[in-house]
């Protein structure tokens, strides 16, 4: 018993001779040189304490509360960069002097933009890491980074940007103004992204070509590009796939850049052009070359935003996607768009992607724009299969013309793929066209003003069951208008009666 008193004394002693660095498990900016006073640049004292936690095999390096100037910070394995409470890194205007890595010759950079293909010239970056995290309830400010870029820019343009990375956790950070893209994630592997704020002049979040991804409780604004988007470029020179990803729990919006994060939720009424007006939203592509699956999208909030977009057009297969619970308001494009499409950036010779087996459910959307339904539109030659959408509800502000429902909708299937490039849809609740295998049940559309266009057109479309569907009474113009439908039933919805067509040219009821 003496012994080991004695033996704990001595140890005791041993230890508050050492220094308290020996047990602090944070690396501190500070002590590197960072001075945190939004004048000095402290990019220099930022990476030297990520290196030397490095060196001991890894910890994190911590930034507190204070303003951080500075160039590009490199990540490296094993290191947990802490953004504490208070934090502000701030991306220092480009010019002479400052610190920013020059983008890193491109693997490939035939198929996407130059963003895409280049990572390095970043405010934060990873290449070729694993087990990273960026935490922390601190602020990255991307004050001095482009909103776009191309070949031989050297600008900044991205806040966080990782490729070919494993185990990586990104939690409980805002980010403001980040860039052209707020996270970049390309070929990243076992990626978490929880509980962050994005109020962003473009993109929020670009998913691509990763596998094993969680994106939950996070809310990101974005009213110039898109919210959260998954993609899956040409960017790693090989075809890889975006797959096994879950997005819950998130909120996406439009409003005007900055308001989201100040409370006041600022709207800039859109303009006439279908191009204009707030972006938001959570879309798969427009880069689509390795393709998207197993996928599920559940419990998430549009507003004051563009609607769930779904797009193959170079050559990537999307199959085995479930979307259920979600919820829209003052939605400005088709809430529901699912496309393939026929742009092929992509090598000679790729055929035109597949979109297949997609579920989508417990949708309520509420005062929709009236120029564009619901489009789910394949190419001639190519269909959408498998489709199946159940207990949607849509309020649609209504007001379509007679002539509306009378023009020709052009395939446009070499565009870049928006719905405004359809132009004012013919129906005011779905457009369906080369779809094979559709069933829809439990489905309401309500315009909240008269409407001359039908609720439903379907073309060119093989197999379709409906059952349940409600629509407003006592309308003089048809409910349904099919042309070159095979295989078309209907059942159990008041105002429409049992209806089984084994093909028709034209029809109207």
């Amino acid at each position: 018993m003496i012994r080991t008193t004695l033996f704990s004394l001595a140890f005791m002693s041993f230890s508050l001779q050492l220094p308290a660095k020996a047990f602090d498990p944070y690396f501190n900016v500070r002590d590197y040189g960072a001075a945190g006073d939004g004048k000095h640049m402290d990019s220099q004292g930022i990476n030297k304490a990520i290196e030397a936690a490095a060196s001991t095999g890894g910890g994190t390096v911590y930034l507190p509360a204070g303003s951080y100037l500075s160039g590009s910070i490199r990540l490296k394995s094993n290191i947990t960069l802490l953004i504490g409470q208070g934090a502000t890194l701030v991306a220092a205007d480009p010019g002479a002097g400052i610190p920013y890595d020059e983008p890193e010759p491109a693997d490939n950079d035939l198929y996407q933009d130059f963003g895409h293909s280049h990572f390095h010239n970043s405010l934060i970056w990873g290449d070729h890491l694993e087990n990273i995290s960026i935490i922390g309830t601190g602020t990255i400010f991307g004050k001095g980074l482009a909103r776009n870029g191309r070949k031989g820019d050297q600008n900044p343009n991205k806040s966080i940007s990782l490729k070919w990375c494993k185990n990586v956790l990104i939690r409980d950070i805002t980010i403001a103004h980040g860039g052209w893209f707020g996270i970049l994630a390309t070929g990243v592997d076992n990626l978490t992204i929880d509980n962050i704020k994005e109020d962003t002049n473009r993109d929020g979040m670009d998913i691509d070509c990763c596998h094993y991804v969680h994106i939950s409780n996070c809310k990101v604004n974005t009213p110039l590009d898109d919210g959260i988007c998954l993609k899956s470029s040409y960017a790693l020179n090989v075809l890889r796939s975006t797959e096994n990803v879950t997005i819950t729990n998130c909120i996406v919006s439009g409003y005007d850049e900055g308001s989201f994060l100040d409370g006041t939720y600022k709207r800039t009424p859109p303009s006439n052009s279908f191009d204009k007006g707030p972006f938001g939203r959570i879309k798969f592509g427009t880069e689509s070359n390795g393709g998207f699956k197993n996928i599920t999208i559940s419990s998430c909030v549009f507003d004051y935003c563009r609607g769930l977009a779904l797009e193959t057009t170079d050559g990537a297969l999307i199959e085995d996607v479930t979307i259920d619970n979600i919820t829209m308001r003052d939605i400005v494009n088709s809430p529901i768009y699912l496309r393939i499409g026929a742009r092929m950036r992509a090598p000679a010779g790729t055929p035109i992607g597949e979109l297949r087996r997609i579920v989508i459910g417990n949708v309520v959307v509420y005062n929709a724009d009236p120029r564009q339904a619901c489009i789910v539109s394949g190419v001639p030659g190519r269909d959408i299969d498998e489709i199946s959408l159940h207990d949607i509800r849509i309020y649609t502000k209504g007001g379509g013309t007679a002539a509306q429902a009378a023009r020709l909708m052009p395939e446009v299937e070499k565009d870049y793929p928006e719905p405004e490039r359809h132009g004012i849809t013919t129906a005011y609740g779905f457009y369906i066209r080369h779809v094979s295998h559709l069933e829809m049940h439990d489905i309401k559309v309500i315009p909240m003003m008269q409407d001359e266009r039908p609720a439903f057109v379907l073309d060119s479309v093989s197999y379709a069951a409906l059952s349940h569907i409600s629509l407003p009474p006592g309308i003089k113009h048809p409910y349904f208008s099919l042309k070159n439908v095979n295989n078309f039933s209907i059942g159990q919805s008041p105002g429409v009666p049992d209806t089984d067509i084994k093909t028709t040219a034209l029809k109207t009821f």
